[in-house]
């Protein structure tokens, strides 16, 4: 990885307190911890934001999921104390092109996950289809 490293700094400029690592351990092999000296600064490993999805070492998506979900429910909270003076149809704007559509947005890289990582994202899911059709949560519609 180091002589990759010289390889790179060799054709580009790189500012080391603006340089993140992201490190994928594998599953099988023994956990280490890796950083990696350049220059005087020492990069280590972090969480890292890349086009709105937040990654971490185990692809856990916990972080992504768990600010999603905090996001989704603060702009459903707003909408529900517009609600009344909105008509369904610019409500159901407003939850499309707020809400949905953060939940929406790079959810093919969830495929998979276990039930219990993506359950906070479906009760958001749930509760901007109650707010659209003003429905509470225990009526059924069959």
């Amino acid at each position: 990885m180091v002589n990759m490293w010289q390889h790179v700094t060799a054709w580009e400029t790189i500012n080391p307190s603006k340089t993140e690592l992201l490190f994928i351990p594998s599953t099988t092999g023994p956990h280490c911890d890796l950083a990696i000296s350049f220059g005087n600064s020492l990069i280590t490993p972090t969480e890292d934001a890349s086009f709105g999805v937040i990654l971490d070492g185990q692809l856990s998506f916990s972080a992504h999921t768990t600010n999603l979900t905090r996001s989704c429910r603060f702009l459903l909270y707003n909408i529900r104390r517009i609600r009344p003076f909105l008509s369904q149809e610019a409500t159901q704007l407003l939850v499309q092109s707020l809400v949905i559509s953060r939940l929406d947005y790079c959810n093919s890289l969830l495929a998979g996950l276990p039930l219990w990582a993506i359950r906070p994202l479906q009760l958001v899911q749930n509760a901007a289809a109650r707010l659209n059709f003003r429905s509470s949560p225990t009526s059924l519609h069959c």
